[in-house]
């Protein structure tokens, strides 16, 4: 349902270096690049990057990427610890959600939640 995500970010450089890693993990990267903008995407640009418009401390976001399976996502965390994420929970299943969730989340330059999830069976 969801056609594109922009967040805005108070070091947009120390952001795309986070992202570039991260998102390489799960087989996406940057595919358009603007002074006011950056998206990443696999097929098109649907999560994007801009500059922060006010000082001050954001809201906190969560942001959950797909992950075509669990190799994913711990090479999603993997890639986060090597760029320097504060890990929130490390690589596991969720029961709590459902069955097969598998997912490890982490925080980004700018303190948002950022998760990858695999839905399938382990």
């Amino acid at each position: 349902m969801l056609d594109h995500l922009g967040i805005q970010v108070r070091d947009l450089d120390a952001s795309m270096t986070f992202y570039d890693a991260i998102l390489a993990a799960l087989g996406a990267g940057r595919m358009l690049q603007y002074p006011e903008a950056v998206g990443y995407g696999s097929n098109k640009p649907d999560f994007w990057l801009s500059p922060a418009s006010a000082d001050g401390a954001g809201q906190e976001s969560h942001i959950a990427f797909t992950a075509p399976d669990r190799a994913a996502v711990r090479a999603f965390h993997d890639a986060a610890v090597a760029a320097g994420a504060q890990v929130l929970h490390e690589p596991r299943v969720w029961p709590e959600y459902h069955a097969d969730y598998f997912g490890a989340f982490v925080r980004d330059p700018d303190g948002n939640n950022v998760e990858a999830v695999c839905h399938a069976p382990g």
